[in-house]
């Protein structure tokens, strides 16, 4: 009888005493991307804008948004890199930054997502016609934020 070695998911009980599976590992991977964009709507505006925003740039259901008024006020206290180009957005006058997670997905892919949002909210009465973009996307590559072309 020939034995056949199974091959078992990992489980393993990190610092913080979670218990840590192949699954749960998975979906805690999570691209992040930043943008970085000035537009002379409210919050409320820009957020009630989103659901329409993501059907037509047809985003993942997956992918989460989350918007901030106030560059500064997005938390980076651990972030020292993140958090100078959160000064550095101030600096240039950027009123908000939309902050994307997507499960699965490396932060390029999420930084794509977050782009096709952004751009096609330009083409929204969320700016005005000859008005002028002024914004930013950034995620992490290695060591370093990378800005998105």
């Amino acid at each position: 009888m020939t034995s056949k070695r199974e091959i078992k998911p990992y489980a393993f009980i990190d610092r913080q005493g979670n218990k840590i599976t192949r699954a749960y590992h998975m979906a805690r991977q999570a691209g992040t991307a930043y943008g970085f964009f000035n537009c002379r709507a409210s919050k409320q505006e820009i957020e009630a804008e989103l659901p329409t925003l993501r059907s037509l740039a047809q985003t993942p259901n997956q992918l989460e948004l989350t918007l901030t008024e106030g560059v500064e006020n997005l938390p980076v206290q651990r972030d020292s890199a993140l958090r100078a180009l959160v000064d550095q957005a101030k600096n240039e006058g950027m009123r908000y930054v939309m902050q994307a997670n997507l499960p699965g997905s490396t932060n390029r892919k999420t930084a794509d997502e977050l782009a096709t949002i952004i751009n096609q909210a330009f083409q929204t009465p969320l700016y005005e016609a000859h008005e002028q973009f002024s914004g930013a996307i950034v995620y992490h590559d290695g060591n370093d934020y990378v800005f998105r072309d």
